[in-house]
């Protein structure tokens, strides 16, 4: 798999972990971060995010809340939930709703975000050949359907 296309958005309140993250991932992927929801918004419309990763605890917006934005905004996109709080009542909610894919606890092992990262672009890349071939299916219903008609 050629890692270096794939887009991961990292949202987190404390710049020391930005710095980490993007110092242990900048070699294989394309490395965007934020330092707060409203930040994330703004990279989300700029640019095609395939893995989404937040923090939890941050001061304004809970990332659960930017993770249900994003699910409503950009259905096809990956997203981990990474805290250091265990909530599991917010995880297990937030993996009823479909909002999250992954839940990592921080501190996380880079080589096994790695491979949940790698994972989640998989999801990613299948999600976006789902939506392609529904589009294609309902075309092909109405198409039947004007046939039907003539």
């Amino acid at each position: 798999m050629q890692t270096q296309n794939i887009n991961v958005l990292y949202v987190d309140d404390e710049v020391n972990n930005l710095v980490g993250f993007k110092a242990n991932f900048r070699r294989h992927y394309n490395i965007f971060t934020a330092i707060s929801a409203k930040e994330a918004e703004l990279v989300l419309a700029a640019n095609e995010i395939h893995v989404l990763i937040t923090d939890q605890k941050m001061p304004e917006t809970h990332g659960t809340e930017l993770l249900e934005s994003a699910v409503v905004k950009y259905p096809d996109q990956a997203r981990v939930l990474l805290s250091a709080y265990a909530d599991s009542v917010t995880v297990i909610d937030a993996f009823q709703k479909g909002l999250l894919l992954r839940f990592v606890l921080k501190p996380y092992n880079p080589d096994e975000l790695k491979k949940i990262i790698d994972s989640s672009y998989e999801v990613y890349t299948l999600n976006k050949i789902k939506s392609s071939l529904y589009k294609e299916w309902v075309k092909t219903q109405e198409e039947i359907e004007l046939l039907k008609k003539r």
